[in-house]
């Protein structure tokens, strides 16, 4: 079983003048899940090596179990700082891609060709693809075989306007994850704001928030059985 994770390059919050990138929990929760599981591992960025971690996810506050193992996990640590180029990936080496968010992927991962075409080859040749918090924000310029939105008529999930109000980042950010889900025709839902909540939608998995990323991680593996 070998799955693939892509992490966001990006660490600009904007014309803040500020630091984002993804959300180490969402990357240490199915890290650990998919590594517990025994499966193959990859990681993969847009620019290879060291992505940016968003300052705020390294807060006392927003640890957890997962996070905790990470920062006590060396080998852990080596992978994530030595990323593969996100271009040089191919589908076809993998069973499963999952995009774990943070808001950097809004300005890389959303508009990145390579990103985009890993998503539509993954989901044509019948494999899995899993998008937790802001990363359903990488399925923007995704399309189906017929050339219509990926996620036209699919239920989908994703980070809640309201929680985006709750982080005061509705100005900063390049669009509003719900608000580009409907735009282009999801079926979107959500459960409370931060209360862990999954959609699956044939190979397409969702997940709204930090605390969606480890249930969203355990769909994913029954997915592959």
């Amino acid at each position: 079983m070998k799955i693939l994770m892509v992490l966001t390059s990006h660490d600009q919050l904007g014309n803040t003048g500020k630091k984002t990138g993804f959300w180490l929990e969402e990357f240490a929760a199915p890290y650990y899940a998919f590594k517990d599981a025994g499966a193959q591992i990859t990681v993969a960025s847009p620019h290879g090596g060291q992505p940016p971690l968003d300052p705020k996810s390294d807060d006392p506050s927003a640890q957890t179990d997962a996070t905790r193992r990470f920062k006590a996990d060396p080998a852990a640590q080596a992978v994530l700082a030595s990323t593969h180029k996100l271009q040089d990936m191919k589908a076809g080496d993998f069973d499963a891609v999952f995009y774990p968010g943070g808001h950097g992927p809004l300005w890389d991962l959303a508009e990145d060709a390579a990103s985009i075409a890993l998503i539509e080859t993954t989901l044509a040749a019948g494999k899995p693809v899993a998008a937790v918090c802001h990363a359903p924000g990488v399925l923007r310029h995704v399309k189906s075989a017929d050339g219509k939105p990926l996620v036209q008529g699919k239920s989908v999930t994703g980070f809640t306007n309201t929680e985006e109000e709750t982080v005061g980042l509705t100005k900063v950010v390049p669009f509003l994850v719900e608000d580009m889900l409907k735009k282009n025709g999801g079926n979107y839902s959500k459960s409370g704001d931060w209360q862990p909540y999954v959609v699956t939608d044939g190979l397409l998995i969702t997940g709204q928030n930090p605390a969606s990323s480890e249930p969203a991680a355990q769909t994913l593996l029954k997915m592959l059985g």
